[in-house]
């Protein structure tokens, strides 16, 4: 087992893992730390831990100190010299007449090197601004090319549930998010219902899937045929998921009549047959190649590219 502290240096971001040492922290210290980076000024999430040595990434680095009143001050210095170098930048990309939009500005801790976070449609080349920004800033310069969630996760937002985005407030890493995760929680398919402001499947679909693949596990589906305890059968019109209830189409005395039932109350399911080639609704076969697509997107803008320390 080794003794570890998490620590994030952006809001929502990555956490990792680094030894405490000498030094005795607690959730909500600043720390500073040495990064592939350089020398970062991080807030501890985790207080000390013990975990297994194979969760740990080896060389496991050491907590060089906890961050002073002079470091909080150079933190605070480094922010508003963010903001300048944002405002340059802008002035220069529209200088050199280039298709992409800036979000953000980021110094390292040390001022060694300052990133700037765009996004664009394909390649820039973007070699002529760089050695403008060196002239103006006399130190290392990185554009670094992100998608669209990482620029919702860095702007920010709320969702349509009226909350602050997940990506912003507490989601670490985009995990993947799939058409079939829609289905399973028996959702619209309608890509502008289902997708969050990043323009991408929500990443909240994922929040409850495994519980949804729990509970559709013994659930018959719509159209399946079913007997109840009671005797009636008939073909399922409908389905509760969370209240684990399906209404029935039963024929009673030559009328057909709904009835609804428990999942214990039912006797016997029967699996609708999928019928081959059968007639598609024009607008859901297009709902869901549209979301076929922004799931090859998806895959194709692979991880995070924020926060590589």
């Amino acid at each position: 087992m080794t003794k570890v502290i998490g620590v994030r240096f952006r809001t929502a971001g990555k956490i990792y893992f680094f030894s405490p040492g000498k030094y005795t922290v607690k959730k909500g210290d600043h720390v500073i730390v040495e990064t592939a980076r350089g020398i970062e000024y991080g807030t501890v999430v985790s207080g000390i831990q013990e975990i297994e040595d194979e969760k740990v990434v080896k060389p496991l680095k050491t907590v060089l100190r906890t961050a002073n009143a002079k470091d909080d001050e150079q933190e605070r210095t480094n922010k508003e010299k963010e903001k300048e170098a944002f405002r340059i930048c802008i002035e220069k990309i529209r200088k050199h007449n280039l298709e992409m939009k800036l979000i953000d500005a980021e110094y390292t801790f040390d001022n060694n090197k300052i990133l700037f976070y765009f996004t664009a449609d394909g390649r820039i080349d973007f070699r002529e601004l760089v050695k403008d920004l060196a002239a103006v800033f006399k130190t290392r310069i990185e554009l670094r090319q992100i998608g669209v969630r990482d620029e919702t996760k860095i702007i920010g937002g709320y969702g349509i549930c009226g909350r602050p985005l997940c990506c912003h407030s507490y989601l670490s890493d985009f995990v993947p998010v799939s058409i079939k995760m829609a289905k399973e929680q028996s959702l619209s398919l309608n890509p502008t219902k289902i997708s969050g402001v990043c323009g991408r499947l929500m990443c909240c679909l994922k929040n409850e899937e495994d519980v949804y693949e729990e509970l559709n596990r013994k659930m018959p589906g719509v159209g399946d045929f079913c007997t109840a305890k009671d005797g009636l059968s008939g073909e399922v019109s409908s389905v509760n998921i969370l209240r684990q209830t399906v209404k029935i189409l039963v024929d009673v005395d030559d009328e057909k009549e709904v009835h609804e039932y428990r999942l214990e109350e039912l006797e016997s399911i029967k699996k609708k047959q999928k019928k081959k080639n059968g007639k598609k609704n024009s607008q859901e076969d297009a709902d869901i190649k549209e979301l076929e697509k922004l799931e090859k997107i998806e895959k194709k803008e692979g991880k995070s590219k924020l926060g590589d320390n």
